[in-house]
């Protein structure tokens, strides 16, 4: 097991056929109005519901997701440069780039994000890769990366060009990792913006087209998007008493109602187990102390959102470090809990050492030590380990 002592406590043995919760409300109905649908619970990623969400279609401008995000994980994002005059003539929505016009890659994602500018895109794309083709090669190569596995980008805009299609799920994955950066998550969750670009820069107020940010307060994002073959599509997320959901519906006439009608069931299915109780007393044995254990205790709550029929099939595990060598920290890591539903991961709390347990012998110090304390001593005043013994006073002075 690698080293590792592997402690498994079964709560409570999986039922053959576990607690849908999908099942547990009337709600999943709503998902049918999409052509492809998906719910997931953003922190462990686990499906809540779906409808032919692994079902590729087109997804409109809910691709700017990507485009913002790789502009965003570039150096230099603040760099004010001249836009690419022919990147910027294109169809569609627009931030009302012109020639000549300075912007930089923040400005851009913001623009991006907030009134679906297909010039923002392409400009930056283009300033990124050279060309609307090569970073559509950087968008297929992250897309692969993050699991998404029935997506194939060919426009940074989301425009119908080529067989530009993604599934709810593949985008349910994307809104998920784009969300863990601090600049998309501020971004999206934004109203409204005022920022500063033209020829020469000034400033101006963008308004973000996701209706749902003012018609339901949970909500925290994501990207709204529409071109006649793709339909209405949304991505969206919402967050409530430390639980983030992330929903997506492609090609649905409802969107805004149907993810509200979503969330509203979702949070009130779900609810935090706290499962501390259920671990007992927990400790690592200790090498080289006077006393031979030390308790251990997670780092935060254990638990994870489950509704009330799942709550009597989760599966817990505990991992310890089979010993840990003398001095032990307060707060030193001693091994993880893993909470798990049907097999898939929902929590990981890492174990740490609860008290101190100093060394038995704190007055002989440790071979590792002594070479440590020989590094760190002034170099003038060291002796070469060959000789066995420190240098005479007359022979460092003549060095």
């Amino acid at each position: 097991m690698s080293g590792k002592w592997l402690l498994r406590m079964v709560v409570s043995p999986l039922l053959a056929a576990a607690f849908s919760f999908q099942a547990a409300a009337a709600w999943p109905q709503a998902l049918t109005q999409a052509k492809g649908a998906v719910l997931i619970e953003a922190a462990s990623g686990r499906v809540l519901a779906e409808h032919r969400c692994h079902e590729p279609m087109p997804n409109a401008s809910t691709t700017k997701i990507m485009t913002a995000l790789l502009a965003l994980e570039q150096e230099e994002i603040d760099e004010s440069f001249v836009v690419d005059a022919a990147a910027i003539r294109t169809e569609g929505s627009s931030i009302g780039l012109l020639e000549g016009d300075q912007a930089t890659l923040r400005t851009l994602a913001w623009g991006m994000l907030l009134a679906s500018g297909n010039d923002a895109a392409n400009a930056a794309a283009v300033r990124i890769d050279g060309s609307l083709e090569a970073f559509c090669g950087r968008m297929n190569r992250r897309a692969a990366e993050l699991g998404m596995q029935d997506t194939h980008f060919c426009s940074p805009s989301g425009l119908d060009v080529g067989d530009h299609h993604t599934t709810a799920y593949d985008l349910a994955l994307l809104a998920r990792e784009a969300l863990s950066n601090d600049d998309f998550a501020e971004m999206v969750r934004s109203k409204s913006a005022k920022l500063c670009y033209g020829n020469p820069p000034y400033h101006r107020w963008l308004t973000n087209h996701n209706r749902l940010l003012w018609q339901y307060e949970d909500c925290i994002g994501v990207k709204t998007g529409f071109t006649k073959a793709a339909g209405r599509c949304l991505v969206s997320a919402a967050e409530r008493s430390g639980l983030t959901l992330i929903a997506v519906t492609l090609n649905c006439p409802d969107d805004f109602n149907v993810h509200r009608q979503l969330y509203e069931e979702a949070f009130s299915a779900l609810e935090f187990l706290d499962v501390s109780d259920t671990l007992g007393s927990l400790s690592v044995a200790v090498t080289g102390a006077e006393q031979e254990r030390v308790p251990v205790e997670p780092l935060w709550a254990p638990g994870a959102y489950l509704t009330a029929g799942e709550r009597s099939h989760y599966q817990l595990s505990v991992r310890l470090e089979p010993f840990l060598y003398a001095p032990v920290r307060k707060g030193q890591p001693a091994g993880e809990i893993t909470l798990t539903l049907e097999g898939v991961p929902l929590s990981a709390v890492p174990l740490i050492a609860a008290e101190e347990r100093p060394a038995r012998f704190s007055e002989y110090r440790s071979i590792i030590q002594q070479v440590k304390d020989f590094f760190e001593f002034p170099e003038q005043y060291r002796f070469p380990l060959s000789q066995g013994g420190p240098a005479s006073a007359s022979s460092a002075s003549q060095n």
